[in-house]
């Protein structure tokens, strides 16, 4: 059999390579299934033998798959004490003392409880640690998803009845876990599922767990369908923009505890003007303690800082600022008693120990699926894009669809422990990095410092001023509020995408966050297709004594090529630009094949009248019929040749297709030549199925080339022939 099958692959020279290859791997794969011939490899018996082999268990599989979905347990068998546990211990304590005021300060932006930020700073590095293929990236709560949760469970809240206006329920000597402090709602809380009765708190760890555990969710189902390309349509102008707009709203929703006054939670489109003029309406009411400690601290806040960007070379830490400056507070608030004599808004009582796993609210489920989507998104987007930058930077590979499973278990397993929505965060990124941090061994360590804080410390934060932990909110968003002074530089690099960034900015800040996100999102797209449907276009000229052309708008000198036009088009050629083409084409040639070829008809027509009245004996002027024979002559076209680089057209369509074989007709009427040159693969074999190049291709090579020159010398050797 194997000699008959190699006499007929010498028959046909062009398709023998590729029997061969398949012969080949038909017999290999007999041999490997244990049959003696070809004859008896039936593909009933192939494809059971490799469904056997691909869905059976056997310990090494296994074992690679629970190695793989914990890569801890690849890369921590392997790890070097003596060469990374100084950087990963310290990294991992300067994040610890990071996070404590960072969680206890982002609990306002979520409406929580401070504990319960603790609580999903722990889960959260623990979980990375385990999933995580980054070593670099640092996940816990991040400003962003702290926001879009809040902004979820305020509505929750109002729609259950709740009062968000004041928080003086924040204030208890007591915290019963079961919600049941000062603000309780005297009623069975039907709307949220929840068949008990439930205080304000309760409800809204509720809210929050259920979001989260969604948002986890979808996260995994994304990493299970591989559906992490969506990602790709975040581009870095939406994110940046995005970034920047919700700054803006955490910033304005800061401001009442800045200054201390009381003002109505908005809700739904245009928080932030409604925010800001609620502001001004009651600033009468200030609370002086709080303006001046506010001012104290962000001032504090910005030296540091700065003075952290400056030397941060000669620092082999950063300054624990904001641990130093809650301390302080702490202790000034409490021994001055500023609560009691100038009615300063505190954190109140913050517990210690864990709270029993609870099952998060699915009957709540329904109300919040819509808004754990852009949560899931974002979440992820965020984790990918740093742990693929501080990958490329320290040269290393991560898994993108791990990193995706990673932060869905870490929204869904630290929902059972009453925590909130988590991703990975730049700005403790690129301390944890600056640090030493080798690998996540840095994450357990960070872990250990916030349990140290919920196990014994946190009671003692119980002074603590709102407008301290909102002045450490405000002063964290300074590098995404210096956006605003790059969009000069930007709009230099790129002016859509300076588009794209404002249009984010704006939507997020003005409408929501959410809505801005997918506004962004649509506005880039539309960007991306706009440029596609009307892209540059340039008529070339040949670099003197070369074989290059380029665009003669943008270079000087450059020699015309005789009796030739080369058009180039920078974008794919298809169904919604092919008019866009058409256009240019004729507009930069200085010939409409369509319109030429019916004024020449129409002067054949005129000629011939004309002819038959002279048969007639029609007396016309010497003079006259010269004028007349001179306007009848067709107008003299100064090129036989067109030249369509291209070059940057990465595919075609159908419409693409039949747009350029009508040029071709149409310019061949005219005794035009249309030559293609520097045609990609792709967009040869489109020409080639849609009989571009006639039946068998015979003409392709007349019409094809693969340089520019090469066409150029073509057709100037065929004028040379014409010519003779």
């Amino acid at each position: 059999m194997a000699g008959a099958v190699r006499v007929l692959l010498g028959r046909h020279t062009d398709c023998s390579r590729h029997l061969q290859r398949q012969f080949s791997t038909l017999l290999g794969a007999a041999k490997t299934h244990g049959l003696s011939s070809l004859a008896d490899c039936c593909p009933k018996q192939i494809i059971q033998t490799k469904l056997r082999k691909s869905c059976s268990c056997t310990t090494k599989r296994l074992k690679n798959v629970v190695m793989d979905f914990f890569p801890v347990l690849r890369w921590l068998p392997k790890y070097h004490c003596r060469e990374y546990i100084w950087g990963d211990v310290m990294s991992g304590v300067v994040i610890g003392i990071i996070l404590v005021p960072q969680a206890i300060a982002y609990s306002l932006l979520a409406g929580l409880k401070p504990i319960y930020s603790l609580y999903t700073s722990f889960f959260a590095n623990i979980i990375y640690f385990l999933m995580g293929t980054s070593r670099h990236v640092s996940v816990g709560i991040f400003s962003l998803l702290s926001l879009m949760v809040g902004q979820v469970v305020d509505r929750e809240l109002l729609l259950a009845g709740f009062d968000l206006n004041d928080d003086d329920d924040a204030i208890s000597n007591s915290y019963e876990w079961n919600g049941n402090n000062s603000n309780v709602t005297a009623f069975n809380l039907t709307l949220g599922g929840l068949s008990a009765e439930c205080g304000k708190d309760c409800y809204a760890i509720g809210v929050a767990t259920a979001l989260t555990f969604l948002a986890g969710f979808y996260q995994v189902l994304m990493g299970v369908f591989r559906l992490g390309f969506v990602s790709m349509y975040l581009s870095e102008s939406v994110l940046d923009g995005f970034a920047t707009g919700a700054s803006l709203t955490i910033l304005t929703a800061q401001v009442k505890y800045l200054i201390g006054i009381k003002i109505p939670r908005s809700q739904g489109h245009g928080i932030l003007l409604t925010t800001w003029i609620n502001i001004f309406r009651n600033i009468s009411q200030a609370n002086q303690c709080d303006v001046i400690t506010s001012v104290v601290c962000i001032a504090v806040l910005v030296a540091a800082k700065e003075l952290g960007d400056r030397y941060k070379q000669k620092l082999k830490i950063p300054l624990p600022t904001e641990l130093v400056v809650i301390v302080v507070a702490t202790l000034v608030s409490h021994y001055g008693k500023l609560n009691e004599v100038y009615a300063s808004s505190v954190s109140g009582a913050i517990p210690t120990g864990f709270i029993p796993p609870q099952l998060p609210n699915f009957n709540m489920m329904h109300r919040v699926a819509l808004d754990a989507v852009p949560l899931a998104i974002v979440g992820f987007a965020f984790t990918i894009s740093l742990s693929e930058m501080f990958a490329k930077k320290y040269a290393y590979t991560v898994r993108a669809n791990q990193e995706m499973f990673a932060i869905g278990f870490c929204n869904i397993i630290p929902s059972f422990f009453h925590c909130f929505a988590t991703s990975a965060a730049l700005a403790k990124t690129l301390v944890k990095s600056s640090t030493g941090c080798q690998t996540q061994v840095s994450s357990v360590i960070s872990a250990v410092v916030v349990l140290l804080v919920l196990l014994f410390l946190a009671p003692l934060f119980y002074s603590l001023q709102k407008c301290v932990l909102a002045c450490i909110i405000i002063v964290s968003l300074r590098g995404a509020l210096r956006k605003f002074r790059d969009v000069p530089q930007r709009y230099h690099m790129n002016k859509v995408d300076t588009l794209v960034w404002c249009v984010t900015v704006f939507s997020s800040a003005l409408i929501s966050t959410e809505m801005g996100l997918l506004i962004g999102v649509l506005f880039s797209m539309l960007c991306i297709v706009v440029r596609t449907q009307r892209p540059r276009t340039a008529l070339l000229g040949q670099i003197q004594s070369t074989a290059f052309y380029e665009d003669d708008w943008e270079y000087e000198s450059l020699c015309p090529v005789p009796n030739a036009k080369i058009f180039r088009f920078e974008a794919p050629l298809y169904y919604a630009n092919k008019d866009f083409f058409l256009k240019s084409l004729y507009r930069m040639t200085g010939l409409d094949p369509t319109l030429e070829a019916a004024k020449r008809k129409k002067n054949e027509k005129k000629q011939k009248e004309h002819l038959k009245e002279g048969n007639r004996g029609t007396i016309v002027k010497g003079s006259d019929q010269a004028d007349t024979a001179l306007h009848l002559v067709p107008k003299q076209v100064d090129f036989q040749t067109i030249i369509i680089d291209c070059s940057s057209v990465t595919f075609l369509d159908t419409a693409g297709i039949i747009t350029l074989k009508e040029i071709l007709k149409d310019y061949n009427e005219l005794k035009i030549t249309v030559l293609l040159a520097c045609c990609n693969p792709s967009v040869i074999d489109s020409l080639k199925r849609g009989d571009y190049f006639g039946k068998d291709c015979k003409k392709m090579h007349e019409l094809l080339f693969y340089s520019i020159h090469g066409a150029v010398q073509f057709a100037r050797d065929r004028k040379l022939l014409a010519d003779v």
